[in-house]
């Protein structure tokens, strides 16, 4: 597979982790009130922490499909046609 292909998987399993991390632990106590603000919204979303966790998941993730890739155990061009 090439360069192109790699990063694209890679790029759309980093979002689906992503989305799937969002959520978690977010603290959604609102104390003060602000005109015009939502009161769902978090009042630290840690998405520093959020990104490194998404980044070292993907990764594994990765690594484990290329590897199946490599070997031939999950050959997509079979699967598509």
């Amino acid at each position: 597979m090439s360069l192109t292909g790699l990063a694209i998987i890679y790029i759309i399993i980093w979002w689906i982790i992503f989305f799937a991390i969002l959520p978690i632990d977010v603290e959604r106590n609102k104390v003060i009130k602000i005109e015009g603000e939502d009161p769902g919204s978090p009042e630290n979303p840690k998405m520093l922490k959020k990104f490194v966790y998404c980044t070292g998941i993907t990764s594994v993730l990765f690594i484990i499909i290329y590897l199946l890739m490599k070997f031939e155990y999950l050959n997509l061009r079979n699967i598509i046609t």
